[in-house]
């Protein structure tokens, strides 16, 4: 998450809403395929996670998970729903380097200001082993807005994250696509890229 205060603040206020409604009994289809395709035992960064159902899941699939999130609603809700051991931060405090095998940021780099997009993917894609991983779902579109709760949206199409995603050494090797209705009620389209580093 960035560092947005009205976005953070909606969080921070409405952390155990957002995971009333967003949290799902089992891992999602795409979350058990990343799982899936990690190796065993191997180590995970859950970049923005929320309420820490994708890092507990992670972490009972056998993974090693570092969880990170840049609101404190957000990182106390995940210790005390599901024990993660989440910390608070922001995306510009992603400095460990070659220690992931993989990087799960779903919905969550969208806070981010799109000119400060190739630094976090080059973060990223350092602090990646090689061959590593990296999950990103966006809102698809243009510009950038704050959403009926105002929350900072910025908007990609699928073909300029992938540029975006290439520039910072990635290669796309799957990609995903869909419509649904988000936290504050709206329909939205939104895309998930897989990429790997070389």
């Amino acid at each position: 998450m960035s560092g947005d205060r009205q976005t953070l603040a909606l969080y921070d206020a409405r952390a155990a809403e957002y995971a009333d409604r967003a949290e799902t009994p089992e891992p999602s289809a795409r979350l058990s395929a990343f799982i899936a395709s990690l190796p065993g035992g191997g180590r995970a960064l859950d970049l923005g996670c929320g309420p820490g159902a994708a890092a507990a899941a992670m972490a009972a699939a056998g993974l090693e998970v570092d969880a990170l999130d840049a609101s404190a609603g957000m990182v106390a809700l995940a210790r005390e729903r599901h024990g993660v051991t989440a910390r608070l931060g922001t995306f510009e405090e992603v400095d460990t380097a070659r220690a992931y095998h993989g990087v799960w940021a779903n919905f969550s780099l969208l806070h981010a200001p799109r000119s400060e997009m190739p630094a976090h993917l080059a973060r990223l894609s350092d602090a990646l082993v090689p061959g590593g991983l990296l999950h990103v779902g966006l809102k698809t579109g243009e510009g950038d807005k704050r959403d009926g709760l105002g929350r900072l949206y910025t908007y990609y199409t699928e073909a300029e994250m992938a540029g975006l995603m290439e520039a910072a050494g990635f290669t796309v090797v799957d990609r995903d696509a869909g419509r649904e209705r988000g936290f504050d009620g709206e329909e939205a389209d939104w895309f998930v890229l897989w990429a790997r580093t070389g």
